[in-house]
């Protein structure tokens, strides 16, 4: 499987943001879409980076008073981990699992394509293993 398969029936749509919004506008964002990530891109949708929850309790930790007038520049991940549309889903479960992150953005010829969670790809495989049973109990009963 590849992480086109989870994209078919996901869809294609990602939140993003430019770098120069602020926090307060990336909490607005995440509350009303409810996700725990946005990708911050330029105008022709290359990744600049991404802002998780996790990166917005690290700048208030930083920064309490001040946290969400701080541009999203100063805090988003710049080191994106990526993916492209031919990755296997195995493959983004080890990245994910060694960076040790949720959310994966997709990529192709550096152009955001999509976006990806650890949800997704448990949801494939779940899958995946109830398809597997389920054809074991068909060649059981035949």
């Amino acid at each position: 499987m590849f992480v086109q398969t989870i994209l078919q029936t996901k869809g294609s749509e990602v939140v993003t943001l430019s770098q120069t919004a602020t926090l307060a506008d990336a909490v607005a964002l995440l509350n009303a879409r409810n996700i725990g990530a946005i990708v911050i891109a330029d105008a022709d949708r290359r990744i600049l980076g991404i802002l998780s929850e996790r990166d917005i309790v690290r700048q208030i930790g930083r920064n309490p008073d001040g946290a969400l007038s701080t541009p999203i520049a100063a805090c988003m991940t710049s080191n994106v981990v990526t993916a492209e549309l031919t990755t296997t889903i195995d493959d983004v479960m080890e990245r994910m699992t060694q960076r040790r992150i949720r959310h994966m953005p997709i990529a192709e010829d550096g152009v955001l394509v999509g976006i990806i969670s650890i949800g997704d790809v448990v949801k494939l495989k779940i899958q995946e293993v109830e398809h597997e049973a389920e054809a074991l109990r068909d060649y059981i009963a035949s």
